[in-house]
C-alpha cells in the first residue's frame, strides 16, 4: 500500500460520514443561527478541517459528533463576536435592540431535539417560495448531502446551473426572511405537499429519466427512498408520508426487472417478476398499512401506493386486478385530478374492459395542452391502437412518442415499436 492510499481511504470515509451526518449537522446550526445558507457554511468549514486533520490524526471514534461539535464551536464564535459587535454599537449610541443577542446558553441549544430541527430543514428547503427545480436541488444539497457535481450529474444538467439554483434559493429564503422553523398547523397539509413533491420529484427522476441515455438513476431512486424514510420518521402521523415511502418502496423494487442486460428499457407488462425486490415489498406493504392505521381518507401517494400494491401482489400480469386498479385511479382523479392520472387511468380501463374503452379516455386527453409534450401520451395511444388492430395509425404514434422524449433510451423503444407495427406484427 502506498502512503496516499490510507490519506485515499480516508477521504472516502469523511465523504461517507459527510453524506449520513450532514443534514443533522445543517439542522442544528440552522436553528442557532437562523441562517440555512449560513449553516451550511459553518458544516463546510468543519468538513474542512476535518479533511485537513482526520488523514493524520485518523477517523474519530463518533465523526458525526466530531463534526457537530467542530460546527457548533464555530457557530458559538461567530454568534459571540456578532454579540461583542452589537453590544459596542450600542456603546456608541446607536439605537440598537441588541436584545435578541443576549448571551444565550449556545452549548445547550444546539444539541436540543435534533429530530425537531432536521424536519425544519425539510420543510425550509421546500418552501413555497422557491421553485420547484429549486427545493429539489436544495433538499439534495442539505439534506442528501450530495455535492454539486453530483446533483449536476444525476439530473444531466450543467453544474453551473445547480449551483445557481442552490445560491438563488439561500438568497430567496434570506430576502424573504423565512424562519427556521415548523409551519403552523393551517399551514401543515400545504407545505407537506410541497415536500413530498420535492422527494417524489427525486424518485421519478431516477425510476424513469427524462434524459439521457439511462433508463433509470437508481442512485437517485435510493436518494429519494432515504429522504422519505427520514421524513417518515420525523413524522409518522401523516399518512401521506407513509403513502409516499409505501410507493417509492413498491417501485423500486422492481429497478432490477426495468432493464435488460444491455440497459434496454422493460416495461412493467413485460418484466420478469422474479426479479422485483421482495423485501422492498414488503416493507412498501408495511408502510401502506401504517398509512391506512393512521385513518381518514387516503390521500394521492397513498392512493397511488395502493395501486402499485396491486402490481406487487400479482404473479403476473394476467393475474393483476386491473379493476381494483382502474377503480383506484378514478378516486385518485376526484382526489388529485390531472391529466396524467387519467392517461393512466385509461391504461387500467384499458386491460380492465377493453383497449376501445381506454382509447376513448385518451381521445378526449389529445387537446389537453399539458400533455402536448407528453411522449407517454402517444405512447399509451398507440399501444391502444395496436391492440385494436389498427397498427398504421399506432406506428404513427409510436413515431411521434420518439420524437417527444428526451431519454436516448426511451426513443429506441418507442421507434422499436413503431417499426413493429410498420411490419404488421400487433402489440403483445
Amino acid at each position: 500500500m502506498t502512503v496516499a492510499d490510507p490519506h485515499r481511504a480516508t477521504h472516502r470515509a469523511i465523504e461517507a460520514v459527510w453524506r449520513i451526518e450532514s443534514a443533522r449537522v445543517i439542522a442544528g446550526l440552522a436553528r442557532l443561527v437562523r441562517d440555512v445558507g449560513l449553516a451550511e457554511e459553518l458544516a463546510q468549514d468543519a468538513l474542512v478541517i476535518a479533511l485537513e486533520q482526520w488523514p493524520e490524526a485518523g477517523v474519530p471514534d463518533n465523526p458525526g459528533a466530531w463534526l457537530m461539535a467542530t460546527a457548533k464551536h464555530r457557530a458559538i464564535d461567530l454568534l459571540r463576536r456578532q454579540t461583542r459587535y452589537a453590544h459596542k454599537l450600542e456603546e456608541v449610541g446607536r439605537d440598537l435592540d441588541v436584545r435578541q443577542w443576549a448571551e444565550p446558553d449556545l452549548d445547550a441549544a444546539i444539541d436540543d431535539q435534533i429530530g425537531d430541527d432536521l424536519l425544519r430543514l425539510v420543510f425550509t428547503a421546500c418552501h413555497p417560495v422557491l421553485p420547484t427545480e429549486s427545493r429539489v436541488a436544495l433538499t439534495l444539497r442539505l439534506l442528501g448531502g450530495l455535492t454539486t457535481e453530483e446533483i449536476a450529474r444525476a439530473f444531466l444538467i450543467a453544474e453551473p446551473t445547480v449551483a445557481q439554483r442552490i445560491v438563488r434559493a439561500k438568497r430567496t429564503l434570506a430576502a424573504k426572511k423565512v424562519e427556521f422553523e415548523l409551519p403552523a398547523p393551517h399551514e401543515l397539509a400545504d407545505r407537506l405537499s410541497s415536500v413530498l413533491g420535492a422527494i417524489y420529484l427525486i424518485f421519478n427522476e431516477g425510476y424513469a429519466a427524462t434524459g439521457g441515455d439511462d433508463w433509470t438513476r437508481p442512485e437517485l431512486c435510493q436518494e429519494a427512498l432515504r429522504l422519505g424514510r427520514i421524513l417518515a420518521g420525523l413524522a409518522p402521523g401523516e399518512p401521506e408520508v407513509h403513502g409516499l415511502v409505501g410507493l417509492m418502496e413498491i417501485q423500486a423494487s422492481r429497478l432490477r426487472a426495468r432493464t435488460g442486460p444491455s440497459g434496454d428499457p422493460v416495461l412493467l407488462m413485460d418484466q420478469d417478476r422474479r426479479l422485483w425486490d421482495r423485501l422492498l415489498i414488503r416493507r412498501g406493504m408495511e408502510a401502506i398499512d401504517r398509512a391506512e392505521a393512521l385513518g381518514g381518507m387516503f390521500g394521492p401517494y397513498a392512493l397511488q401506493a395502493a395501486i402499485a400494491a396491486c402490481h406487487a401482489r400479482a404473479p403476473s400480469r394476467e393475474d393483476t386486478d386491473w379493476e381494483r386498479i382502474a377503480a383506484l385511479y378514478q378516486v385518485l382523479a376526484h382526489v388529485s385530478p390531472s391529466p396524467v392520472v387519467e392517461l393512466n387511468m385509461a391504461v387500467a380501463v384499458g386491460m380492465a374492459t377493453g383497449p376501445a374503452e381506454g382509447l376513448e379516455i385518451v381521445d378526449r386527453l389529445v387537446s389537453e395542452r399539458t400533455l402536448a409534450a407528453y411522449p407517454q401520451l402517444p405512447a399509451v395511444r398507440g399501444d391502444l391502437l395496436a391492440r385494436l388492430g389498427r397498427l398504421e395509425e399506432a406506428r404513427l404514434e409510436f413515431e411521434r412518442a420518439a420524437t417527444l422524449t428526451r431519454n436516448g433510451r426511451e426513443r429506441a423503444l418507442f421507434l422499436d415499436r413503431a417499426a413493429d407495427h410498420a411490419k404488421g406484427t400487433p402489440a403483445g
